[in-house]
């Protein structure tokens, strides 16, 4: 089992491990948690602590021992919700924050899958009224067909055009029958590019398509306005 999400969600190793092992135990003492999460003793005590804290678990006393069971892994989704209630409570208070910000940063770099995703997401308030894309070519394909579908949904809800200058590599992909809003040219296949750059008003992300993949966010007007023209060159002489 995959339990990366776990600990996206703010698990630590420790309560995963024992909150799994209750899920097969079902009603258990200490000791054959033990046993079976293979965790110090002291661990799992400390662990049963905290997760009854965050209401994972639940026990009840039979003499001098408790008997705990792991709750309903459904509960994990109100856990969830109730973070997000509170984070949206203070959320106004950071967008403030940020606003008041006397120098913003001008070049951010994300890494990984999860990484270009918060960096193209966040492309979608930059503003502006046309997206423009150059050098993607099929190893983009990595977040997958449904998450790019829905980017350009959301993207073109937004009422923003996108003109997508493709490798050939990505012609089968037939994002123009995908993608609303959208006009597609191709470049010819002469090589794989291994870059993409995306134009969004006065910000330019460079992608890095490697298996981990990599990615910068340039704010800057004056470098948004050169990749501009230097993508409309390119666009003119596409097909």
């Amino acid at each position: 089992m995959d339990t990366q999400i776990l600990e996206d969600i703010g698990l630590t190793n420790a309560e995963i491990k024992v909150y799994l092992a209750l899920l097969e135990l079902g009603t258990s003492s200490a000791g054959p948690i033990l046993d079976k999460s293979a965790l110090q003793n002291s661990v799992v005590h400390m662990t049963l602590h905290k997760l009854i804290d965050k209401g994972f678990v639940t026990f009840v006393k039979e003499g001098k021992r408790n008997h705990y069971q792991a709750a309903n892994p459904r509960h994990i989704i109100d856990f969830i919700n109730h973070k997000k209630e509170r984070f949206e409570q203070i959320l106004p208070e950071l967008l403030i924050k940020q606003q008041e910000a006397k120098q913003k940063p001008e070049i951010i770099s994300f890494r990984g899958i999860r990484g270009i995703k918060e960096l193209l997401m966040g492309l979608l308030d930059a503003g502006g009224s046309e997206h423009h894309t150059f050098g993607s070519s099929v190893k983009s394909l990595m977040l997958g067909e449904a998450w790019w579908i829905s980017y350009h949904k959301k993207r073109a809800a937004k009422d923003i055009k996108a003109k997508l200058l493709f490798n050939e590599s990505l012609a089968n992909w037939s994002a123009d029958k995908k993608y609303l809003k959208t006009k597609i040219r191709y470049t010819k296949a002469g090589f794989e590019p291994l870059t993409e750059t995306i134009i969004r008003n006065d910000k330019v992300a460079i992608i890095i398509w490697s298996d981990k993949p990599l990615g910068v966010l340039i704010h800057q007007k004056e470098a948004a306005q050169s990749y501009d023209q230097f993508f409309n060159i390119m666009w003119k002489q596409a097909k």
